[in-house]
């Protein structure tokens, strides 16, 4: 406690839509970083560009329930309200928002979110409700904050391309992607990580290291479909996971691609009960 009201004093801390409505008040040019918090370099390469290209940085951190069709899953998501507050003050970002759920969701909405049929691919195809749910709460964020631009990671692809979509349509707001950041053994950065134990961010690293070498031979086959399909079996077979998705994309519009250009590899799968996902 004390050391969050250290940091109430030394930056500005928002803990509720009165604060934010008041600091916010006649600030332009501004540039928002959505989180849930437990940050890592992804985070922080995203803060930084925004920091760099606009007058002002707000930082988002709330765990949002609605995105969790895991109850579960919500409950033992990674929570470092600490070690946040830390990285935010050094990198000096001008706004931190830490919202209760009552700032976020205080208002009905008057139609619900719903994925188009199209769009109910990936990820969307295997946690209903998840993209409602982000889809919800961003266009929330969006309306209480008006950020000039947004900032998102082009790891979760699919949320960047549903969001981009979604808030284009409603707001102002611009969508500013950001490429992947990579630990040294290559597996995507995320929270996530944090629940992996030693064991398991190797074989995840192997794994990513895997697909990367696997994308680049892509280009000598012509039946690309056979070979992601035996990919699978391999990964299973190698490192016994569990595997939703292995497909390739092509980025413009999620479709199914039989072509490498414009296109990435979308793998999501679960190490030990943890669900992660990459594209490369």
């Amino acid at each position: 406690m004390f050391y969050l009201l250290k940091c109430l004093i030394q930056m500005k801390t928002l803990l509720n839509n009165n604060d934010l409505n008041e600091a916010l008040y006649d600030v332009s040019n501004l540039g928002l970083v959505p989180t849930m918090g437990s940050l890592h370099d992804g985070h922080i390469s995203l803060i930084k560009k925004s920091l760099k290209e606009c007058k002002k940085t707000i930082v988002s951190i709330f765990v949002n329930p609605t995105q969790f069709n895991n109850k579960y899953d919500f409950k033992k998501y990674p929570r470092d309200y600490k070690n946040d507050l830390s990285i935010l003050k050094k990198l000096n970002v001008d706004f931190v928002y830490l919202p209760k759920k009552k700032d976020i969701y205080n208002y009905k909405r008057k139609s619900q979110i719903k994925i188009k049929i199209n769009d109910r691919i990936l990820c969307a195809k295997f946690r209903k409700g998840h993209f409602e749910g982000v889809l919800d709460v961003m266009e929330r964020l969006t309306k209480i904050i008006r950020p000039q631009k947004i900032y998102m990671g082009e790891k979760d692809f699919q949320q960047l391309f549903l969001v981009r979509k979604h808030i284009h349509n409603r707001f102002k707001s611009k969508i500013i992607s950001c490429k992947t950041v990579r630990d040294k053994n290559k597996l995507a950065l995320s929270s996530r990580n944090l629940l992996l134990n030693k064991t398991d961010l190797f074989k995840a690293g192997k794994i990513a290291k895997n697909l990367i070498f696997f994308k680049k031979k892509l280009t000598k086959y012509k039946n690309y479909k056979t070979f992601l399909l035996n990919k699978k079996k391999e990964l299973i077979n190698l490192y016994n996971i569990k595997i939703d998705y292995l497909e390739l994309r092509n980025i413009s519009n999620l479709k199914n691609s039989v072509k490498l250009r414009n296109s990435k590899l979308f793998f999501a799968y679960y190490m030990n009960g943890v669900r992660l996902i990459d594209n490369y």
